[in-house]
């Protein structure tokens, strides 16, 4: 089984801290020349430096994934991307009756249009070389439903319908698209989960592992589904959660 990486450039959104600078250092540590991305080129070029420090061949290409013009343009500067790992990903809490409309069009916005552009804009050139890797990070919440994030539980559910629809379109030319579907896991965007008494016990009751997910732990998914020792893998939604979902 084949999980190196060389050779191949990875583009992965969101990817300046928790599950995305994670996934971006396993691909690198595989041999992968690693993009990386979030809207702020700041945290763009401090992530790149650091894992440049460790040897690795990274890059930086600030853009809102959810911004049109600006997504557009940066894609096009760059170099031809392998792979794509659409995981930038936003949330607003709120009870339907107070939810507000641009809310739910922003949470939409980055979390499932943002990877369907994406994919059409680099799909073209994977399907032209003959291989390639789209991965869209889901959620246990693409599975499940919870209470006061409508627009992220939707969202989820549509990016594992997305992936299994594009899995069927691009299947015939090389390129694989799946999903995983990570439970809780202990980044900063947890951060406000984690610090809550209440919740953090439920994760890790709820959690036959008894305990949040190390971000580290997810990278391994990924790194599985972009390498050639996931070759035949397509159209999957791999769930990542210590258990939890198995237990409800």
């Amino acid at each position: 089984m084949d999980f190196r990486l060389d050779g191949r450039r990875a583009l992965i959104t969101g990817s300046t801290r928790g599950l995305g600078l994670a996934i971006a250092r396993a691909m690198a540590q595989q041999g992968a020349a690693v993009i990386i991305n979030s809207r702020n080129g700041n945290e763009c070029e401090a992530a790149v430096a650091d894992l440049r420090g460790a040897g690795h061949d990274a890059t930086a290409l600030p853009f809102d994934a959810s911004v049109g013009p600006a997504r557009r343009a940066a894609i096009e500067t760059a170099d031809p991307v392998d792979i794509l790992v659409n995981n930038a990903g936003i949330i607003h809490r709120a009870p339907l009756a107070d939810f507000p409309e641009d809310k739910w069009r922003d949470v939409l916005d980055v979390n499932l249009t943002a990877p369907f552009l994406l994919a059409q804009l680099l799909a073209p050139g994977m399907v032209e070389r003959g291989w390639g890797r789209i991965i869209n990070i889901s959620s246990i919440m693409g599975q499940i439903g919870r209470a006061t994030i409508p627009a992220y539980v939707s969202s989820k559910h549509g990016l594992i319908g997305l992936t299994k629809t594009l899995a069927v379109e691009l299947g015939p030319h090389g390129v694989t698209v799946n999903a995983i579907n990570p439970g809780y896991f202990a980044t900063e965007f947890n951060a406000p989960l984690i610090a809550d008494p209440d919740f953090n016990s439920m994760v890790k009751t709820r959690t036959p592992l008894g305990r949040w997910g190390d971000p580290a732990e997810l990278a391994g998914a990924a790194v599985f589904l972009a390498s050639d020792a996931g070759g035949y893998v397509n159209g999957a939604a791999l769930t990542v959660d210590g258990g939890m979902t198995a237990s409800l």
